[in-house]
This record gives C-alpha cells, structure tokens and sequence, in this order.
C-alpha cells in the first residue's frame, strides 16, 4: 500500500510559480512511476505530467504545460515534485498525485494505483 500527501498549492498571480510537493511512503517508492493530474469544476481529471526511475528517468508533459512545467523526483525523500512557472488562470485545478506500479510512462489516470487527496491551485489577479 502507497498513502500519498501533496502540499505546495495556493493562490497565485498570473505569470508566478508554484512548486507542488508529494510525499510518498511504501519501501518500493523508486520503482514506481509518479504523475501529476488536475481536474478543474467541471470536468473531469487530465493528466499533467509523469516521471519513472527504473527505465532512465523518463518524464512526460500535456501540451498544454510543456516548457512552463518540470516534473522531478528525489527517491532518498520519497518526494515528488512538479515545478509550475508561467502560470495561466487556465490552470487553476486541484492537482492530485498519483503512483503507477509497473513503473511505465502512463497519462491515462484510470491507470494508476494510487491517489492522493489533491492539492488546490488558483490562478487569479
């Protein structure tokens, strides 16, 4: 079993930044891969970004957050992290954290395992 707790989230500014913590517990955490997603009202939860260990650190990225986004993870914390920079009103969401067993680049969230309680951003002037 993996309990996973996000923290970071926030009121923010347009064009600011925000860095998303997650902390994992469970002994295997470096064999898992970890992603990002966030669901606004209303619609339903989309993937953000993902990070493996076992094949390479390998990561991926939504369009809509490539280049403004990066995905990291430190497995000696059992942390993951998702800098957010250049940040739009458009993503404003609650972010949840999420871990995948295999180990593989995932994005569709029905795919993972676990689930954190989610964490809200607000981008807002």
């Amino acid at each position: 079993q993996v309990q996973l707790v996000e923290s970071g989230g926030g009121l923010v500014q347009p064009g600011g930044s925000l860095r998303l913590s997650c902390v994992a517990s469970g002994r295997t955490f470096s064999s898992y891969a970890m992603g990002w997603f966030r669901q606004a009202p209303g619609k339903e939860r989309e993937f953000v970004a993902t990070i493996t260990w076992s094949r390479g650190d390998s990561t991926a990225y939504a369009d809509s957050v490539k280049g403004r986004f990066t995905i990291s993870r430190d497995n000696a914390k059992n942390t993951v992290y998702l800098q957010m920079n250049s940040l739009k009103p458009e993503d404003t969401a609650v972010y949840y954290c999420a871990a995948e067993r295999s180990g593989t680049i995932l994005t569709s969230p029905a795919l993972y395992d676990y689930w954190g309680q989610g964490t809200q951003v607000t981008v807002s002037s």
